[in-house]
This record gives C-alpha cells, sequence and structure tokens, in this order.
C-alpha cells in the first residue's frame, strides 16, 4: 500500500511539472515567434500576465490612479486592461458580489484575496466547465435581462464585456438564443442595465466595460459608440452616480484615454478578420469602463 501511495505521488509530481513546463515553453516560443496574438502560447501569456498584474498591489495601486506601465498589455487583448481596472477599483472584501456574465469563473480570480470573503455568485445561462461550487460560490442560470434574484440584493456587480452579446448571435458559444437579425443596434442591453440597477443596494457599485469607438456589428457581438454610452447614462443618471474611464489600445500597449480620443476605433474581428491592422491588436482597440454607484 505504501508502494502505490509513494507511486501515486512521484506520478502526481512528474505531471504537475510536466504541465508547468509546457505552459512555460509555450510562452516562450509565444515570445519567440513575435508575440503574435491568437498564435501557440498566447492565451497561457495572457494569463500568466492577468495575474502578475491583478496580485501586484503597487501595480493596482498605480492604475487606480491612472498610471500604467509602459507597453503593458502589448499584443494582448483587452481582458488584460479591464481584470487590471475592475481589481483596481476597491472591490469589496465583504458582502454579496455578482459576476452577471461569468467572466470571473476562473481559478486565480475566485481565490484573488479581494474576493475571498465575499459571498459570490455567479450568473450564466449554460454550465461551463470551470465549477467552484466547492468554494461556495452559487452559480445561477438565466437571461441576464430577467435576473433571478430580489431588489436590492448585492454590494458589488461586475458586468465585464458581456453587454455587448445581448441580443447579438451567440451560437458562437454554444446559445440557441433568439437575436437580433439586422446589422442596426439592438438596445436590449438597457434592460440588462435596468436589472444590474435593482438588484443593487444602495451605496452599492455596479462596474461595466465594453467595447468602444465606431459602431461596428460583428454578429456576435456588437461595439458601442458614443450614443450608445450617453443612452446608459440617460437611463440611469437620476438613480446612480457614474464615472467614466476609457482605454485605448496604441502599437505599444493598452493606455489610459478620453472618449473623444477613442470615438473612431475598431475592433479587430479574429473570427473574421475583420479589422486587423499593423498594430497587432487582438481584439477591441478601446474600451468603455463604467463605475456605478447607486443613490
Amino acid at each position: 500500500m505504501i508502494k502505490n501511495q509513494v507511486k501515486k505521488l512521484i506520478k502526481k509530481i512528474f505531471f504537475r511539472g510536466v504541465k508547468k513546463d509546457n505552459i512555460e515553453n509555450k510562452i516562450l516560443r509565444f515570445k519567440n515567434n513575435g508575440s503574435v496574438p491568437w498564435s501557440e502560447g498566447y492565451n497561457e501569456y495572457k494569463w500568466q500576465s492577468i495575474n502578475e498584474a491583478i496580485s501586484n498591489g503597487m501595480f493596482l495601486d498605480n492604475a487606480a490612479k491612472n498610471i500604467l506601465p509602459k507597453e503593458f498589455g502589448k499584443n494582448l487583448d483587452e481582458r488584460i486592461i479591464e481584470y487590471s481596472w475592475f481589481f483596481s477599483r476597491n472591490l469589496s472584501e465583504r458582502g454579496k458580489f455578482l459576476d452577471a456574465g461569468s467572466t470571473f469563473n476562473f481559478e486565480s480570480l475566485i481565490n484573488h484575496k479581494l474576493l475571498a470573503k465575499t459571498e459570490n455568485y455567479i450568473y450564466t445561462y449554460y454550465p461551463e466547465r470551470n465549477n467552484f461550487s466547492s468554494k461556495r460560490i452559487s452559480y445561477v442560470y438565466g437571461d441576464l435581462r430577467y435576473l433571478a434574484f430580489r431588489s436590492d440584493f448585492f454590494d458589488t456587480v461586475v458586468c465585464q464585456s458581456t453587454l455587448e452579446h445581448i441580443d447579438m448571435d451567440n451560437s458562437i458559444y454554444g446559445y440557441d438564443l433568439s437575436s437580433n437579425q439586422s446589422k442596426e443596434k439592438s438596445y436590449e442591453f438597457l434592460i440588462v442595465i435596468e436589472e444590474l440597477v435593482r438588484v443593487t443596494k444602495s451605496n452599492g457599485k455596479i462596474l461595466l466595460t465594453f467595447p468602444f469607438g465606431k459602431f461596428e456589428n460583428h454578429g456576435f457581438f456588437q461595439q458601442f459608440d458614443s450614443e450608445m454610452v450617453d443612452k446608459i447614462l440617460s437611463l440611469i443618471g437620476k438613480k446612480c452616480k457614474v464615472s467614466e474611464t476609457y482605454f485605448k489600445y496604441i502599437e505599444t500597449g493598452w493606455v489610459f484615454s478620453q472618449r473623444q480620443n477613442c470615438s473612431l476605433a475598431e475592433s479587430y474581428n479574429p473570427h473574421t478578420g475583420i479589422g486587423k491592422g499593423d498594430d497587432n491588436a487582438a481584439h477591441s482597440r478601446a474600451i468603455c469602463c463604467l463605475e456605478i454607484i447607486k443613490d
């Protein structure tokens, strides 16, 4: 019996080492091959960069002051800047936390110290491979336009790069839902925002991010423009205090910006090749981040 236990332990250690080595090798190949977005090693490098950023207290303190390192997130999609922004916003260390759209359903995020003491809920449409029920994560399934929670329930709500998929063709994610079939704007996302405000407590916080620039309809997502942002501000302006933050992708990485400087930004759709440029942008070239405090 002892021999078998030793064998299992050796096997476990060996495979852990192989997994780590594979990740490091993939990242090395990604860098050696020019750090081309979506090439081999891209996801491993992206998550390494995200985890390093959100675990660095000095970086998050600087990000809260609109200070980013040079070449931050170069050749990486908007997730690197979105997660950095979220975790620099002083996520509550107590109370009820809602991830509306299941973009925090990853072990390194669930285990982050800012979420370790919160009562965490993840609202998504279908069950996913990642499941952290053993960590007392509550998974709730349904349409974000009809949240299954009572009013004034959550202390903090995050909705990361999800609004742009509302009422769009989400079959790419395996969802069989009716969707906006035209190339015109859909404003169904406003229903989601009303629901997010409804379930948030007074003085609670809602953090939203979405791609911003010229209006674009890519089928499975739409890129918001200034008119759509103004629709949001008009909808909640009497109920909430809102602050806007914008990030822009340039050839050397992500930088803080202003709305007017991002208004002509175009997204690169890696599934169709539309919007590809020579700046190595991996997806969106501008992001709008809204911090909303409910009155």
